[in-house]
């Protein structure tokens, strides 16, 4: 019985539609975004400070320059986190961070469409809050690293869970002086659904 199981799965398997990309397709795709701040954070104030997690909905655009090579815009509505020092809370801010990368996805002529990518990271923060004082956190430049897999539904549509480093480091400001800069280098855990057009 065994056998039979694994023979059906096989098949089932080869039978599904690939996923493929070819010069000229595009793809457009929405899902939800988790950012997973390092631990450390850098230190603000004199103290170690740590930054909240926080999950958002995403939309990715991608247009292939040529086969399996694709340009891939990355946005989200603003992500929310709180800041602490020394574990306590003193304030809170919201951030954009739109990405570029250029990805390469893996032809296998299966269904399971692994793919790898490289790119910048352009995140600038807004609404910044403190019962301390104005705070102020500059925006931030910096490399972004992503992987992940597509997994075909049907060959116009997948599901994608994806994994991306995003490089982020910004001067933290109160009231008008430097008081230090923290080191967010966040994990983004990815899943959308994908349309190929």
């Amino acid at each position: 019985m065994k056998t039979v199981s694994l023979a059906l799965l096989a098949f089932t398997a080869l039978a599904a539609p690939a996923f493929a990309q070819s010069a000229g397709d595009m793809t457009l795709g929405f899902g939800l975004g988790y950012v997973d701040p390092k631990s450390d954070n850098g230190t603000v104030a004199g103290g170690a400070t740590t930054i909240g997690t926080n999950t958002r909905p995403t939309i990715t655009f991608e247009y292939f320059i040529r086969d399996n090579i694709g340009i891939e815009v990355l946005g989200a509505l603003p992500f929310k986190h709180d800041i602490n020092i020394a574990g306590a809370r003193i304030g809170e801010t919201k951030h954009l961070p739109p990405t570029i990368s250029i990805n390469y996805h893996i032809p296998t002529g299966g269904p399971l469409t692994p793919f790898v990518g490289l790119g910048l990271n352009y995140t600038t923060f807004f609404e910044d809050r403190s019962p301390l004082g104005e705070l102020e956190i500059d925006d931030s430049f910096g490399l972004a690293a992503h992987v992940g897999f597509d997994y075909a539904l049907s060959a116009k549509s997948a599901l994608r869970m994806d994994l991306r480093y995003i490089d982020i480091d910004a001067d933290v400001n109160l009231n008008g002086v430097k008081i230090g800069e923290v080191e967010i280098d966040p994990l983004v855990a990815g899943v959308s659904y994908v349309m190929k057009f």
